[in-house]
């Protein structure tokens, strides 16, 4: 099975194309708080460098086959996701990250959801390739197309009309989580385990394999980061929407969090 095909390149750009995006707002959020420009230059320098050096270690590691052993508990795959997803989600419930989404604005975590209409096509050719079985995509049982689609809508009431953003915002997510749980169970379900559950062919093996690896490693921990995120800023007082990065709120969640040094 050839896995360097056009989808698994495909992938892998659309991977480096949502970090950059997301390295973009990042920076963009660190100019609204009211931090030294050393300690901002530091975190997003840390930050890329935590970001080039994991891209590389999922790229050794997938073709040196570390990620193609299903027979553990759990399948090694998933030590492509898991590290990162706990890492992110502690970071989202600290001081200095609370003060990053307190000046983020909200609509833009939402928006940036929507690359997950890309990943579904992309899917979707793949399995036309013969490289994915049916229910990995929207023909079948994954229906994570949808959060895509509504990424755009909710993203658009939230920008258009603050009020409803909070609202908005925590269903839209909740249904984001429901559909991206929905496919990683799927997946898991569709490896060949002890415990697979589809058996039609092929199994689910390319996510362990360069450079589809990039979709568990990278474009499932920002789909699932970002609605954490959101989640966590919208339980926030302070709320920022529609350009709006010094309302009375936000300043007043910022006086009261310690600034950073």
């Amino acid at each position: 099975m050839e896995l360097t095909t056009l989808p698994g390149i495909l992938m892998a750009i659309l991977a480096v194309v949502c970090i950059i995006i997301a390295l973009v707002g990042l920076n963009n959020s660190l100019k609204r708080v009211d931090w030294t420009e050393k300690s901002k230059k530091r975190i997003f320098h840390v930050t890329i460098l935590f970001v080039v050096l994991w891209m590389v270690l999922l790229g050794i590691l997938s073709v040196a086959g570390f990620f193609a052993y299903f027979d553990t508990i759990p399948p090694r795959p998933l030590f492509a996701v898991l590290p990162p997803i706990i890492l992110l989600t502690i970071l989202a419930f600290t001081e200095a990250f609370s003060i990053i989404l307190s000046v983020t604005p909200a609509h833009w975590l939402v928006f940036f959801q929507s690359f997950r209409i890309a990943v579904e096509l992309l899917l979707w050719q793949a399995y036309e390739r013969g490289l994915i079985p049916v229910q990995m995509t929207f023909e079948g049982r994954n229906f994570d197309i949808l959060a895509g689609i509504l990424a755009l809508f909710a993203g658009y009431i939230m920008w258009k009309r603050p009020k409803a953003a909070r609202p908005v915002g925590i269903i839209y997510n909740l249904i984001g989580l429901a559909l991206l749980l929905n496919i990683i169970i799927i997946a898991i379900l569709s490896m060949p385990t002890a415990f697979r559950y589809f058996m039609n062919e092929p199994a689910n093996t390319i996510v362990a394999h360069f450079p589809f690896i990039y979709l568990p490693g990278v474009l499932v921990v920002l789909a699932f980061t970002f609605h954490i995120f959101s989640l966590r800023q919208l339980l926030l007082k302070a709320v920022p929407t529609k350009g709006d990065h010094s309302t009375t709120d936000a300043v007043n969640y910022k006086r009261r969090l310690r600034p950073l040094k």
